[in-house]
């Protein structure tokens, strides 16, 4: 089937060139010219502008949306005057549910589907597939079948409820895979810091040999220590992409306890403090009521 396919970043670019492998026409835009000659080497038809990529699909249209959360409405603007009753948006980036829920509302009165589509496999999935967790009208799903069956590994998607339950999904599996690497990340720290010295990269890989904590993580783990066994060319930087805060903010208005999930965040903003205010005035508290010594800039 044909498909039009926005945003062409490190996942959208893999997501159009498995859609085609799978048999699939798909029409790709990006803002960023070089990202829509990558999409064309691939196969893709490219389009220059949000009205060329309308006008080479036929009604009624699907159009994949893959790009960052803050960007969304803005497309959702330009693109909402250009489409027609029976047509059908996807947003497949990591948006809130909330306003996941309010853009179903605001396309609905127009005759546009909208789904939200959480999505999960990183730039791995282009050979493994897609987890896909959706959220949407049931006929609007059943629409997107084909694409979804092209996208994810088998029993990869799952319709998992209306309006906003796709990316409410994707935000606890994110909370989720916080808590994770945080424990994986602690662990081998203590490993690290012992006085056996351990092969980490080997150890890794036997855990996940029948271990109660193996996982697609621990073999990520794996690998990151054999490039790099002491992790010496990175800097302990962590990002994060919004969907940890929204978990702990979420765990609070519903009244859950989530300290696990709420330190994984919270340990990721400690990451990219250096020489941090709060740090200098416990060394200073600690001056003035033990005498205790602290170090000098």
């Amino acid at each position: 089937m044909d498909i039009g396919f926005v945003g062409l970043g490190r996942m959208g670019l893999n997501m159009t060139t498995r859609l085609q492998r799978g048999g699939h026409r798909v029409v790709a835009h990006d803002r960023g010219q070089p990202a829509i000659e990558a999409a064309r080497e691939r196969g893709a038809q490219g389009a220059a502008s949000l009205d060329a990529l309308v006008a080479a699909l036929e009604p009624p249209r699907i159009i994949w949306l893959m790009i960052p959360a803050e960007a969304v409405d803005a497309t959702l603007d330009a693109l909402q005057p250009r489409l027609a009753r029976g047509d059908l948006v996807v947003d497949g980036g990591n948006s809130n549910y909330k306003e996941s829920r309010a853009r179903h509302e605001r396309l609905a009165p127009h005759g546009i589907a909208f789904v939200d589509a959480g999505t999960s496999g990183g730039i791995w999935g282009l050979e493994n597939g897609y987890c896909l967790m959706l959220g949407g009208e049931k006929t609007a799903i059943s629409r997107l079948r084909p694409v979804l069956d092209a996208l994810a590994p088998p029993d990869g998607w799952l319709h998992a409820g209306p309006a906003g339950a796709g990316h409410y999904a994707k935000m606890i599996h994110n909370g989720i895979e916080y808590g994770m690497m945080q424990s994986y990340a602690e662990g081998f720290e203590i490993l690290a810091a012992s006085d056996y010295g351990f092969d980490l990269a080997r150890l890794a890989r036997l855990w996940n040999q029948g271990s109660v904590v193996r996982s697609w993580l621990l073999e990520l783990t794996a690998l990151a220590l054999e490039k790099d066994p002491k992790l010496e060319k990175i800097k302990g930087y962590v990002a994060d992409s919004g969907e940890g805060r929204w978990t702990v903010a979420e765990a609070i208005e519903r009244d859950v306890p989530a300290p696990v999930l709420t330190l994984a965040l919270l340990n990721r903003l400690r990451s990219r403090q250096d020489n941090s205010f709060r740090d200098r005035l416990l060394a200073a508290l600690r001056a003035e009521f033990g005498g205790h010594a602290v170090k000098e800039k």
